[in-house]
Order: structure tokens, then sequence, then C-alpha cells
């Protein structure tokens, strides 16, 4: 192999300044490597743990943890019930939702509810078709390599989302319970629907970016071609989950064995059971972000579902802001919608989240930290998980020890479908809620008449 660097590569590191240092692996690094593998005891025995088992986290697991942190809490909302999101990227609608369930079952004096989630999903993708199709007709007129228009082609619809999603839906189609439209296959398990539908997505987008570039093109006849796509889309829908209903009947048996029947409209049933309050005037989503200024609003440009829906807007705050908010909502029984990088030093056997839980730096003798804004800026950390924030543990003096997570992936995972995180994993993986503006603080709340700083469609929050 030539060990010399190309002069296209050579110029371009003098233009960089890095010429003097610029080099690659050469037989001597090869040597020096190893040369300084230690062939110790420890080294030995680290190597032959790692060639025989494929777990990393099973042999890096801190046992002096064990037994250490439990699942009681202080203070806890009332909640029943764990909902399976299955094969799916649905989180944020499970989470939005499972906000909303104690109250329902509460009010109709239910044993157990949940939502039919096939039934938003199916308004969902059908939406989120329409917003690719209508940003690649705005940017028809830029190159395909252009950043933006291969943010909007890189997955022209996806079943990810945050509570702003699940806003923009229910306030347009409503809701329906899981009696009335059940999950398929198809909504448990996404993958194979949404793979043929990004590829009608695709083939349609690309023609119509064609078309839209097509100076005869009148936008009467763009605007019937998308209209033409989405109809096909609707029945690649219909045909994998069944066609949402305009109006359904309820029947259910309470508590004490009554049987009740009532007729709804989907969004007849949503206003019956959502909060007077319910809206972006006084949920307000706070955010974690260590890379930002604290303080200020950000809005994600066009990460919302519906063309006319509001993106993704947050307040930057600090932990210390948002713990005793948090504190104080669960201590009035009320949940929050929250998301965090759940898979970060989670013990999946027993649900326990601590950033002690694995010592993978002792079991390879290598440095691994770094501080979140690191972690966020080279992509090593993110958001990952929506999840439902219902309980805290604290000390004599009432300060946080520890919090608890209402999953939606089932009875069977962590401690029965509930996840326990430290305080110290708050600080690290914790990165947003959505929580009523009456449990922050004056400052925080000041806030919110802030023009929003825009932040690009394809942002590192994202």
């Amino acid at each position: 192999m030539n060990r010399l660097i190309s002069g296209a590569g050579a110029l371009l590191l003098m233009g960089c300044g890095l010429t003097a240092n610029a080099q690659s692996i050469t037989d001597n690094d090869v040597a020096r490597m190893r040369e300084n593998f230690r062939h110790d005891r420890e080294t030995v025995a680290a190597q032959n743990a790692l060639t025989n088992n494929g777990d990393i986290r099973s042999l890096a697991l801190n046992h002096s943890l064990d037994g250490k942190i439990d699942h009681y809490f202080k203070y806890r909302v009332d909640v029943k019930g764990i909902t399976d999101q299955k094969q799916s990227g649905r989180c944020w609608m499970f989470t939005s939702m499972n906000v909303l369930r104690p109250s329902i079952m509460k009010r109709y004096n239910l044993d157990e509810f949940d939502f039919s989630h096939s039934y938003l999903y199916f308004w969902d993708i059908l939406e989120k078709a329409n917003l690719f199709l209508e940003n690649v007709i705005v940017t028809a007129s830029s190159p395909m390599d252009d950043r933006e228009v291969t943010h909007y082609f890189s997955a022209p619809v996806d079943d990810g989302g945050v509570w702003n999603l699940y806003y923009n839906l229910a306030g347009k189609y409503g809701v329906v319970p899981a009696s009335v439209m059940p999950e398929t296959p198809h909504s448990e398990n996404t993958a194979q629907m949404l793979s043929l539908i990004n590829e009608k997505l695709r083939r349609e987008g690309y023609l119509l970016r064609e078309a839209a570039g097509a100076k005869r093109v009148k936008a009467e006849t763009l605007t019937a071609r998308k209209q033409a796509v989405l109809d096909d889309i609707y029945r690649m829908l219909a045909l994998c989950l069944g066609e949402p209903p305009v109006s359904f009947e309820w029947r259910y048996r309470d508590a004490q064995g009554n049987l009740v029947s009532r007729d709804y409209t989907p969004m007849e049933f949503y206003f019956e059971i959502t909060p007077e309050d319910y809206s972006p005037d006084n949920y307000i989503m706070i955010m974690n972000d260590p890379t930002r200024e604290y303080y200020k609003l950000y809005e994600i440009r066009n990460y919302r579902n519906t063309y006319e829906g509001m993106n993704w807007i947050y307040l930057n705050l600090p932990n210390e802001d948002i713990k005793r908010a948090a504190l104080a909502s669960i201590k009035n029984n009320e949940a929050m919608y929250a998301s965090c990088d759940v898979n970060k030093y989670l013990n999946r056997a027993t649900g326990v989240m601590d950033p002690a839980m694995f010592d993978y730096e002792a079991l390879f003798g290598v440095e691994l930290s770094m501080d979140k804004k690191a972690r966020i800026l080279t992509r090593q950390s993110g958001s990952s998980h929506a999840m439902t924030l219902i309980g805290v543990d604290t000390d004599e003096n009432d300060v946080p020890v520890k919090w608890e997570f209402e999953n939606s992936w089932g009875t069977g995972y962590g401690n029965q479908g509930y996840l326990t995180f430290t305080d110290d994993w708050f600080d690290e993986y914790m990165f947003r809620l959505v929580i009523h503006k009456r449990y922050l603080d004056e400052k925080a709340v000041s806030c919110l008449g802030q023009e929003p700083v825009e932040l690009p469609a394809w942002d590192y929050m994202h």
C-alpha cells in the first residue's frame, strides 16, 4: 500500500494546517501498539472473558449496585396498566396517551383503558406523507444534494416523533378507544409497511420535483398530482391498518360490572376525555440541552406531522429547574411526557438505570467518559425514547434521589414494565418533559413569550 499522502490529499491537509502531523499508520505504529498491549494477568483475563462471551454488558455489570437501588417511591402518580408499542417507533404516541389514561379510568370508573394507537398512527403517516410532498415542491428549485432536500428524502416518513405530533393529530382527527380500531400486525411491526410507503414517496417525490421544475406546469397540476399520491398512500395504509372510523359505539363495563354504551365521533370523544387546558398555551416542553443557552425558546423548523400544525418548540432549562417542576407535578398526581437516552447504563433485567451500572472503562482499560455537552455534540447521546414520568423518591430534605418511568414495552421488561433511574442518571441522560406551566418558576414562565430561536430541520436534537 502506498504510504505517501496523495497530492490532492496533501493540499487539503495543508489548507487545514495539519500537514506536519498527518500520516498513515506505519509499521512502527503497529509495533508500538503491540508493545503497549500488555500481556499481564488482568489483560489476559479480560481478553479471555471478552473473546468467550458476546455480552459486554454482562461482563461490565457493576455488581456492587446489586440491591442498592429499589423500586419504592415516596411520591407516585396513580397509574395502572402497562402498554406495549411492540416493534414500532410510536413511543411518543403511547406516552402522550399514557399521560391521559389515569384521568380517563377515574372519570369512567374503569379498571383498565387504552387508546387505539392504530387509529392515530394511520393519520400520522398520511399527514407526514403530505408534509413530505409539500416540502418536495417547495424545495424543487434546490439541487438534490442540498442538505434540506437530502434530509427530506432520507426518510420521507417514519413513525418517530415528539409530543407536539400527538397534539397536532388528536386536535384534528380526534381519538378512539382501543376496541374501536385494534392493532394489526403492521401497526405492531411497522418496518415492512413503512419501507414500501417510503419507496412510493421517494418515487413520487422525485417525479414531483421534475414536474415542479418545469416552468410551464401550473400549481393546480402539482396539487392534483400530490392528491393522487395521497390517494395511493391512503390505500396502502387502509390495506395494512384498516380504515379509521367516522363514528363509533363505545361499549364497556365499569368497575362495578355495569354495561355502558355510547355513540361518538372521534372528535367528540377527544374533547370529552381531554382536559380543558390541554394545549401548548399551558403544557410546555422543557429541555436540558447544555450545548445551548438556557432560558431560551427554540423551534425546530418543519418538525411536525400536519402541514398546518405546530413545530417542535422547547424551553431550554438547567436540570435543577426541571427537577423542581417535575417533583411538583408528581406531588400533584400529574404524570408527564418525558424522553431520554434510554439504553445508556440500563440494566434490562432489573429495570434500573445509573451511570455506574456498567464499568466499561475498567473492563477495557480505556477512558470513555464525556460530559453531557460533548456527548450531544459528538452524537454519542441524544433522546431515543419517550416514557411517562410518574414517580420520585426523595431524601430527608425532600431532594430527589431516584425517579420512575412508566414504559410502553410490555410487562415483561424491567420492573414489570416500569424503569427506575437515579438522580445522577437524570442529570446525564434525561432530555425533555412536557409539563403544565403552573409548575415552572417565574423566571421560566417569563421566557415563554420569547420569539423562538429557529433551528434547522436536521438539528441534532431531532
